[in-house]
């Protein structure tokens, strides 16, 4: 990736820009009650009757997907309780209750846990929301608020594998620290101020990002997963509330994608890159977290021994080596 990264926003229809506003402000609001709505909705809009055995009567649908009555009767609970559910008002859902609606809704485990969290936020004073203690209860936001330091075993992590590229991120996907191989195959984070160091940021906001990973959208989307799940864990967190903003302003397809409330953790999987200095690359990406500090990921990144993307990941970090190396004329 260039080390000159810029971030312009997107050229938009003066519709489109209008609109941005809204979506933002209902973006920042992913880890409230707003936000149970909005993925309730979501889940509801992607089953047919078909999909969960019931009988489709026919008759013209004013919402895709399934009804709130049909919703309510594959989980077994009273229309009017469902709805309130939907609708944030049930003050403190039990498991039993969660753990049916998400069996109904064909709910993979972390859109499970989402959806506990989100069912369980409450208001604050300052208007905002703070997490219950459904699913995960790590990294509450309200310990969120002081700037996040890589730990110094983290640190020592990085130097001690200078041919693996590998990244610190810590909370809403800042990050925190990187290593000499991975400013070769990622781009020198050093150019950015540290508030522009963010992943979803440079994905979405830096134009070489578009075309060093072959399959960008598929990234791009991941971000989106990754944000809304942190938003559930850190409905309090303004930095975090402030970033989906910017991000919901400046770029449509982040808007779009949004919408759609996807959930997924950062784990691992394979990336392919298509650098300018040694082309392309297939690479397996793994995210390790520590167990007593989970908010912080060594996020790494190696080619399959003997493979031809071995090869040139190495020619990269030597050359970056070299680059570092020589003494400024």
């Amino acid at each position: 990736m260039s080390a000159n990264r810029t971030s312009r926003p997107d050229p938009a229809s003066a519709a489109g820009t209008s609109s941005a506003a809204g979506t933002a402000t209902s973006a920042a609001t992913a880890g409230t009650p707003s936000g149970l709505a909005e993925f309730l909705r979501t889940r509801r809009s992607r089953l047919r009757p078909e999909d969960v055995d019931l009988p489709d009567f026919g008759g013209r649908r004013r919402v895709a997907g399934l009804r709130r009555e049909e919703l309510a009767q594959l989980a077994g609970v009273s229309v009017d309780y469902y709805t309130r559910l939907e609708q944030g008002r049930v003050g403190n859902p039990s498991d039993a209750v969660l753990d049916a609606v998400a069996r109904a809704l064909r709910l993979d485990p972390e859109e499970a846990g989402h959806l506990h969290r989100l069912a369980r936020t409450r208001p604050t004073r300052a208007g905002g929301a703070s997490g219950g203690t459904g699913g995960t209860g790590r990294g509450q936001a309200r310990g969120s608020a002081a700037p996040q330091k890589v730990r110094p075993s983290m640190a020592r992590l990085l130097d001690a594998m200078p041919d693996v590229p590998a990244v610190v991120m810590g909370r809403r996907m800042d990050i925190l620290a990187w290593n000499s191989a991975a400013a070769a195959l990622l781009g020198d984070y050093a150019t950015l101020a540290p508030a522009e160091r963010n992943i979803a940021r440079i994905t979405f906001l830096d134009p070489a990002s578009r075309t060093l990973f072959d399959d960008w959208v598929g990234c791009a989307r991941e971000n989106v997963a990754f944000l809304h799940l942190e938003a559930g864990r850190r409905p309090d967190d303004p930095r975090l509330a402030e970033l989906i903003g910017e991000l919901s302003v400046r770029s449509q397809e982040f808007r779009q994608w949004w919408a759609e409330h996807p959930v997924r953790d950062k784990t691992s999987g394979h990336k392919v890159f298509r650098h300018p200095l040694v082309g392309r690359m297939e690479l397996v990406y793994d995210t390790l977290r520590s167990a007593d500090d989970p908010d912080q990921a060594l996020v790494t990144y190696t080619a399959d021994p003997g493979s031809p993307s071995e090869d040139a990941l190495r020619m990269l970090i030597s050359w970056e080596a070299d680059r570092v190396a020589r003494p400024p004329r």
